[in-house]
């Protein structure tokens, strides 16, 4: 039954496009966090915040691992977006397509709360989803971490066999096909591997392969 269903999306690269203002804002954002607070120069900076996402998969876990740094704090601050809905870019039929999946949705990323809504006011599309999981719901374990994964479904009792994960990081669909969920990938190009169940350019076309997620 498609009431049923549990439809899980991630935000950014998922919901909206990222890559051209939010993540390099970001980036910078995290940069001057750290030269401001571990007195680094800009490059010394740049070159540790690489290195904690590659080692850790998060920026934030390595400054917690290794400089006590406050988690919240960070977020908050690396996260301002005084012009956001300008830095936004979105698909002009996403609120129409999310409207039509059945069942209940979510948002579970690994951003904090107070950027994920900001997001998903400025998309307009914030009332569709019954709840919004954040880095802070899962006590700072990131995805690809199966820990968030397990934690959103207790919580809002979801069967991980009747959800479906939507995503742009392949890394993190692997995680959910293991723990039993059907796949999409969201991405303009790449050959899908075969734990993903559905490929989409881009979230507008995920209703024309729904039927086959049920």
């Amino acid at each position: 039954m498609t009431s049923n269903v549990a439809w899980i999306f991630d935000l950014d690269n998922t919901l909206h496009n990222a890559t051209p203002h939010i993540f390099p804002h970001i980036n910078r954002a995290m940069t001057a966090y750290l030269q401001q607070h571990l007195q680094l120069d800009e490059q010394s900076a740049g070159e540790l915040r690489r290195h904690y996402w590659q080692r850790y998969g998060a920026t934030l876990l390595g400054l917690m691992r290794h400089h006590d740094t406050e988690p919240g704090h960070f977020l908050w601050h690396t996260h301002q977006f005084p012009d956001l809905g300008r830095m936004v870019v979105r698909e002009p039929q996403l609120r129409h397509t999310l409207r039509r999946l059945p069942g209940r949705k979510f948002v579970f990323s690994n951003a904090p709360v107070h950027y994920a809504k900001a997001v998903l006011d400025v998309l307009g599309i914030g009332s569709l989803f019954d709840a919004v999981f954040t880095i802070e719901r899962v006590r700072f374990r990131p995805k690809p971490d199966a820990y968030g994964f397990l934690r959103l479904c207790r919580t809002h009792h979801l069967r991980p066999r009747r959800c479906i994960m939507v995503e742009d990081s392949l890394e993190n669909l692997l995680t959910a096909k293991k723990l039993g969920m059907k796949t999409v990938w969201v991405a303009e190009a790449g050959r899908a591997p075969g734990y993903v169940d559905v490929h989409v350019p881009g979230i507008s076309r995920i209703s024309n392969y729904a039927a086959t997620l049920y």
